[in-house]
């Protein structure tokens, strides 16, 4: 659940598997990256390469197969069926996990700064990078293609973004951006016929469809297409017919039956002269691009949909729909398919979309909100579905990590002759203990009808605990790896001054990194105590006891962690820092003691008794 781009660049060459062999190489030589998909053309002569990281290995990665392309690809011996200017023609970078739309521009224009300056590649941003309105669309800059673009260099209103305005005749120019994630994603049917996917796919999708005359709702793929007349302009929203296009118009924007023109530019329509044109009705969702086919190897239809912004309408809630217009003309709708991958946010909203309808309470394991969305959503219904493989941004930990092991073999290991690992790897389990029994205790009293009064708090509690739950299980890797940095400075030469002054440096480095996770891990479990009083004092009196364990672990996880970081100021040599950090371990501190004496006296008290 860290930080993740998806990378999408399509290189200019499907036919020679040398090349792309190579410029995989050169984006795996990246610790980290993960490489998904690797698509080559012949006819397009195109190859599109899918990987996915962190935001600062995606952005080296990217360069490196930029930089790759641009050795082994001469465009002026190009050709291909698909549009295209460059050897790598365009780079797109989309946020998938903890990521924002800015970050991934941020990481477009530092690829593009260093494509232009060290590779003398002339490069363009478009989409949520785009310097200007003409720049954001892929096909207006491409315009003319590679063959246009030594005359297109010199025109002043294209000159690039990044590099000079030279053409570089072996490399073109290449286009790089920022764009939403992709969903490809089928819905099944229980028939064979296409008419049917068809008809409701056009009610979904954004364009939306032509009307036709003497339907029989709701199979509107029957009858005669209703065209504008002269003095007949139809609204195709509602029974309104205007006598003239402008008359038209202005109802739509005064009845807000859709946005104005909007609807007929989508369908290239000549909004000024409407007579004898088609009339349109708009769709239901934004950002929905849908077709129906047929798919004799499943024996059924399928709505096939493009979700172009996942954010703006979530497959769940065009599946709901699709449901209530099936069941209209007697269908069922027996499942759905993800073609390709699917972000963790994505499949998460629809987990916790189903939990709510359910009455269930959203704070529970990650695992279980995807296994809720699958089921929900039908995703093994024609074809396996792999959490692993299909959902990016979940992440199963290694066999290596700590977190993989049993209790007993944790413990096992913790107990051994070696530093690692110990109190702080310690401590972030006793918080992700703390958290989980808040989660527990808060999901026990929501489903309650005696605590109706503050189920909805303790849902939210539960959710909170969950999401601190699992960033402790990450601390307690964190932590070992941590201090196997401040071990390897250690082990540096330290034969010569200049060796011993690095090896300073790197422990120093490596003492601050020793602290600042366990810092982490102390906000952390004070976090938990946060959550944990309002549960301690309003959750279900039959797990009382639970709630006061969950405040002692998270006090546990906040002391101990502390206690690494002070043990560790004691080696760094910066005064200033070292004041910083036992100021914020006061504060910290004072704030947990707090809170936890504040969770056991109000816990003595529902329960009734002492020791």
């Amino acid at each position: 659940m860290n930080k993740i781009v998806e990378c999408v660049p399509n290189f200019s060459e499907g036919r020679d598997k040398k090349v792309i062999e190579e410029i995989r190489k050169a984006i795996e030589s990246v610790d980290g990256i993960e490489l998904k998909d690797i698509d080559m053309g012949t006819d397009t002569n195109r190859t599109v390469v899918t990987f996915f990281g962190e935001p600062q290995k995606i952005e080296e990665a990217a360069f490196r197969a930029i930089a790759k392309a641009a050795e082994l690809i001469d465009m002026s011996k190009h050709k291909g069926n698909h549009p295209r200017m460059g050897a790598t023609d365009v780079c797109p970078f989309i946020p998938v996990n903890d990521v924002t739309m800015d970050e991934c521009v941020e990481i477009a224009r530092k690829v593009g700064k260093r494509v232009g300056e060290e590779l003398n590649i002339p490069v363009y941003l478009y989409e949520y990078a785009a310097t200007s309105t003409e720049r954001k669309n892929l096909a207006n800059i491409r315009k003319g293609e590679y063959e246009g673009l030594k005359e297109k260099l010199k025109d002043p209103e294209w000159a690039p973004d990044f590099g000079k305005a030279v053409f570089n005749p072996k490399s073109g120019a290449t286009v790089i951006g920022a764009r939403e994630f992709l969903i490809a994603f089928n819905i099944n049917l229980n028939t064979l016929s296409k008419d049917y996917a068809t008809d409701i796919a056009f009610e979904l999708r954004e364009k939306g469809r032509t009307v036709r005359k003497g339907n029989i709702e709701p199979f509107y793929f029957k009858g005669k297409l209703l065209k504008h007349e002269k003095g007949k302009f139809y609204c195709g929203s509602c029974d309104f017919i205007a006598k003239t296009s402008d008359e038209l118009y202005s109802h739509i924007e005064k009845e807000h039956c859709y946005n104005g023109r909007e609807l007929y530019e989508l369908n290239d329509i000549d909004i000024d002269h409407l007579e004898g044109q088609s009339v349109k009705k708009p769709g239901i969702f934004k950002c929905v691009k849908a077709i129906g086919w047929e798919i004799p190897e499943y024996k059924r239809a399928q709505i096939s949909i493009n979700f172009t912004n996942y954010k703006v309408t979530p497959p769940h809630i065009v599946v709901e729909k699709a449901r209530e217009l099936a069941q209209k003309r007697g269908l069922v709708v027996t499942g759905c398919e993800v073609v390709g991958l699917i972000p963790l946010e994505a499949i998460r909203m629809a987990g916790e979309y189903y939990l709510e309808k359910q009455g269930r309470s959203k704070g529970i394991p990650i695992q279980d909100i995807i296994e809720c969305a699958i089921q929900s959503l039908g995703l093994r219904d024609v074809a396996p579905f792999d959490i692993e493989q299909k959902v990016i941004g979940f992440r199963k930990p290694s066999e290596k990590d700590l977190v993989s092991m049993s209790v007993k073999d944790f413990n096992d290991e913790v107990s051994r002759d070696t530093p690692a690992p110990g109190g702080g790897s310690v401590s972030a389990f006793a918080g992700s203990l703390g958290a989980a029994l808040c989660s527990m205790v808060a999901n026990l009293t929501s489903s309650k009808s005696s605590y109706e009064n503050c189920s909805k708090e303790m849902i939210e509690a539960a959710v909170k605990a969950q999401k601190i739950k699992d960033e402790l299980i990450i601390q307690i890797d964190e932590d070992t790896r941590a201090f196997s940095q401040y071990m390897d400075a250690m082990r540096l030469p330290k034969n010569t001054e200049e060796e011993k002054r690095v090896r300073k440096e790197k422990m120093e480095e490596g003492l601050k990194k020793a602290i600042e996770v366990p810092v982490n891990t102390a906000k952390l479990g004070l976090q938990a105590l946060e959550v944990l009083l309002p549960v301690c004092e309003k959750g279900n009196k039959n797990s009382q006891s639970d709630g006061a364990v969950g405040a002692l672990m998270a006090f546990t996880c906040v002391t101990g962690a502390l206690f690494n970081v002070i043990i560790n100021l004691s080696g760094i040599s910066d005064e200033t820092y070292k004041n910083e950090m036992r100021n914020k371990c006061t504060e910290i501190y004072q704030k947990a003691c707090e809170l936890k004496e504040k969770c056991l006296k109000v816990s003595f008290e529902r329960i009734g008794e002492k020791f």
